[in-house]
């Protein structure tokens, strides 16, 4: 029976950038640092929040490189690796494998999408690739395609596939696959706003944006939900919506670099297209970060 890559809260975090645009491994250090004192349970690197769409191959090699080495084992390093282009996945994969990562997110492809059967035959080529465990990646508002329940189903009979971060808002999805697929096909919640109510329909935990700034509260949510304490999850959860929602006013991470920034834990500097938060949001977000006590 496959294991879970890890049980509560994972946080995708943020790539740091300096004013001349390269990484900025301090602060990098700096944020992976917080989230081990925090005792998160695993950091996913070069997700949607890592602005992979931007981060050129050796670029791609540091990062990993970077993260690996100062986790050293102590939690697990998720890296994103999911492109629109199967061989690119396939190379970025083996790279991650060299680098000693622990596992892999891989998105659906985006743009030139694909059929369902093209899903299956995408992610049958990167499984094959590596021994990685694979952790898929359902965001259809960012991508235009979402698994559908039988594809996950199909999936979850490779090896490598663990499960799914499942960031569709598709309840129904999430428990039609429940139904059809076996109990070592874990979920994982991609929305912040869900993680409550996912993990009461049998996640095993969430890869969050929130975490970023407020790794204690994800942790207390997550714990209560591990036990079915979901009233007591719950409460924390209602209690950071004002949170939650400032973090995603704008695109991600967007909202969430501004947070950090102002948290005096690295610059707010983006790659285009993405620009900095206007500042009717800034003010919003700022308000909350200051009530919940962050700065």
């Amino acid at each position: 029976m496959k294991q879970p890559l890890f049980k509560g809260r994972g946080v995708a975090i943020v790539t740091p950038f300096c004013d001349d645009n390269t990484i900025d491994f301090d602060a990098f250090g700096r944020v992976i640092d917080i989230q081990i004192k925090a005792g998160t349970k695993g950091i996913i690197v070069l997700g949607t929040t890592g602005e992979a769409a931007t981060i050129s191959d050796n670029e791609f090699n540091l990062i990993v490189d970077f993260a690996v080495k100062r986790v050293n084992g102590r939690i697990k390093v998720v890296v994103g690796v999911g492109k629109n282009c199967t061989a690119k996945s396939v190379f970025l994969s083996r790279q991650a494998a060299f680098f000693k990562a622990d596992a892999l997110l891989v998105v659906t492809p985006y743009y030139n999408k694909t059929t369902q059967n093209g899903l299956i035959e995408h992610f049958k080529a990167i499984a094959a690739a590596t021994d990685l465990p694979i952790m898929l990646y359902n965001v259809p508002s960012r991508t235009g395609v979402s698994f559908e329940a039988q594809t996950y189903r199909e999936l979850s009979k490779l090896p490598s596939i663990n499960g799914v971060k499942e960031a569709s808002g598709n309840q129904g999805l999430v428990l039609k696959t429940r139904h059809l697929c076996p109990d070592d096909f874990y979920f994982y919640c991609g929305n912040d706003e869900e993680t409550v109510s996912m993990m009461s329909m049998g996640a095993v935990g969430c890869v969050s944006v929130l975490g970023n700034i407020a790794p204690e509260k994800l942790k207390q949510m997550c714990d209560f939900a591990l036990v079915s304490d979901f009233k007591s999850a719950l409460k924390i959860q209602i209690e950071m919506f004002d949170l939650i929602e400032g973090l995603f006013c704008e695109v991600n991470p967007i909202p969430v670099k501004a947070a950090l920034a102002k948290m005096g834990l690295m610059s707010e500097n983006l790659r285009l297209p993405l620009i900095k938060m206007s500042e009717k949001n800034r003010e919003k977000l700022f308000n909350s970060i200051k009530k919940h006590g962050l700065i």
